[in-house]
């Protein structure tokens, strides 16, 4: 949901929303890659730049295919009076956001990305200099924040390694991957990324975008940037039925995934069609105790942003109803142009328990925050 551009108070803004709220998906980074040098060992900083940062995409240069109509994909109210760009300056994003909005604790999703790499190494070592950014330059000064464990999932062994380094340090929300990648991620390649998050107590993120080195539809190419915004719901339902069918659920029960910008709409009607076919062709995969739909329901979560909005508004409840209330967290996109505001972006009629979990006990219970 898109929201009208306001201008920034000029008082204190802290208190203005009654409700306080968990923000499950900020997108702050840093300024510019040399903000990550610190972290970085010369080697690497002189690779940068000599051969910059390649992924697998038909983009050499790693942006994505589609070019956003608004610069960095922002709030036009998003850019700071300091000439950084959104999401990139902390006091601002205190102001204008996290005081403004009484946000208890926020999840940061790093906008640099941190798959798909063609250089394996070059992907470790900026998914370590990533995590450490953001606890020195974000988690310390402001500790209602969470950092994201990034990791290069391509490189598995690497990934449960760093997962390993990051576990127990205190500030860190859950492990990132990106819904666009090399492969499924039920596939067992990826399955000790999985493992090693349930170990270390972490739920695992899956955001939406990512460089896979494939086309965005499972059919080819779309020819516009709404075909990639709509494609993503596609994407995550293959995720998500290749994580329940490949049995990952099944052998991790303790495994809580979050998916991140892909919308829920499309939950009930993938879970019925999974059951359905599992029904008749379960001598498949005898490695399933439980209806495809029970594990979707007992171990995902998912994000309120982009919230579909059927007419009437009030189907929404059906979808909601369908899938839990207990399921849902909520998030805004920040600073991003199709930010949700939390005091608009769920115009339908709730209880007041079902408020205080839709923004933040659900969170609290799902990262553990007291």
């Amino acid at each position: 949901m898109n929201i009208e551009v306001r201008d920034i108070p000029k008082t204190d803004a802290a208190g203005q929303s009654r409700t306080a709220i968990a923000d499950c998906d900020m997108h702050l980074g840093p300024a510019s890659m040399r903000d990550l040098y610190p972290w970085l060992s010369r080697r690497w900083q002189q690779h940068i730049e000599t051969y910059g940062t390649p992924h697998r995409t038909g983009m050499q240069d790693g942006l994505p295919s589609y070019p956003k109509a608004q610069p960095n994909a922002a709030r036009r109210d998003a850019w700071p009076p300091s000439g950084k760009p959104p999401g990139t300056d902390l006091e601002f994003t205190c102001r204008q956001h996290l005081d403004a909005n009484n946000v208890e604790f926020g999840l940061v999703n790093p906008p640099t990305p941190s798959n798909g790499y063609m250089n394996a190494d070059l992907g470790n070592a900026m998914a370590r200099a990533i995590n450490e950014w953001q606890l020195e330059c974000l988690v310390k000064p402001e500790p209602r924040l969470r950092a994201s464990v990034v990791v290069n999932c391509e490189d598995t062994a690497a990934s449960v390694a760093e997962i390993e380094r990051c576990a127990g340090t205190p500030g860190f929300g859950h492990v990132l991957l990106l819904s666009r990648i090399g492969g499924t991620m039920g596939s067992r390649r990826y399955f000790p990324i999985f493992e090693a998050a349930v170990r270390a107590g972490l739920p695992v993120a899956v955001h939406a975008f990512g460089f896979g080195g494939t086309p965005n539809t499972s059919s080819g190419w779309g020819s516009f940037y709404l075909e990639d915004m709509v494609g993503h719901a596609q994407g995550f339902q293959a995720q998500l039925a290749s994580l329940v069918i490949e049995g990952t659920f099944e052998r991790l029960p303790g495994l809580r995934l979050v998916l991140i910008e892909g919308g829920f709409g499309w939950v009930p009607s993938l879970c019925w069609r999974m059951d359905r076919a599992w029904k008749r062709l379960r001598d498949e995969t005898p490695h399933l105790k439980r209806l495809p739909s029970e594990y979707v329901r007992s171990q995902v979560w998912f994000t309120t942003q982009p919230m579909e909005e059927p007419e009437p508004r009030e189907h929404v409840l059906d979808t909601i109803g369908w899938i839990g209330w207990d399921r849902l967290l909520f998030a805004t996109d920040y600073p991003h142009w199709d930010f949700d505001d939390p005091a608009t972006c769920l115009p339908v009629r709730m209880t007041e328990q079902q408020r205080h979990d839709f923004f933040l006990g659900n969170a609290r219970r799902v990262y553990g925050v007291r």
